[in-house]
């Protein structure tokens, strides 16, 4: 009996209504200006022609883009630039550093203009003076050569000529050894059988 009294409370509570929740479209939040802190990510598109793939023989590839990253976004550590988080601009003290010396701007004051082309001169100056010493060197080096194939030359005279100068000496001392022979008066050989 007491089963039956369970069942109408089972009826009851399945009759109720779940409430309903109202779901408002929220505004999304503002975008963050992160530029002042992170650089943006560097990517690349390549062209791909038609190749056969590496791994199977059996399948080709056709034309297409392969994009790559090149550089991943990262921290910004160098520079200190007023960011803005929200509406709120958050300021940090100095201008920013660029990332590239080739997007610095020019000199502003003629003072450093004056100071770019005196030095854009004085380079021009140095790699002049730089093309004449290296013609100078090409010459002193072609002297030195010159002089080193000299200097070789002479050192094999030198031996030859103390090679002669000895030969010559061994030729006296050997002719100074020979006994004078006494002069005939006659160019006829003598003879040691005639009378």
């Amino acid at each position: 009996m007491k089963t039956f009294y369970l069942i109408p409370l089972l009826f009851l509570s399945a009759c109720s209504t779940t409430p309903k929740l109202a779901l408002r479209p929220q505004q999304p939040p503002a975008m963050a200006d992160n530029s002042a802190v992170r650089y943006p990510e560097v990517i690349h598109a390549y062209h791909v022609g038609r190749y056969a793939d590496p791994d199977d023989d059996l399948v080709m590839h056709e034309q297409h883009v392969v994009y790559r990253v090149e550089e991943n976004t990262r921290w910004d550590l160098q520079s200190l630039r007023t960011a803005t988080i929200g509406s709120a601009p958050v300021s940090t003290a100095t201008t920013a550093v660029p990332r590239d010396a080739a997007f610095s701007p020019l000199p502003v004051s003629d003072a450093e203009l004056a100071e770019v082309n005196a030095q854009k001169l004085a380079t021009v100056q140095i790699i002049m003076e730089a093309r004449t010493l290296s013609a100078a060197l090409a010459q002193f080096q072609t002297a030195l050569q010159q002089t080193q194939t000299n200097f070789q030359e002479t050192a094999v005279l030198r031996a030859s000529v103390i090679a002669m100068k000895k030969r010559l000496d061994a030729l006296e001392t050997a002719q100074a050894q020979v006994p004078a022979s006494p002069l005939s008066a006659t160019n006829d050989p003598s003879d040691s059988l005639s009378p």
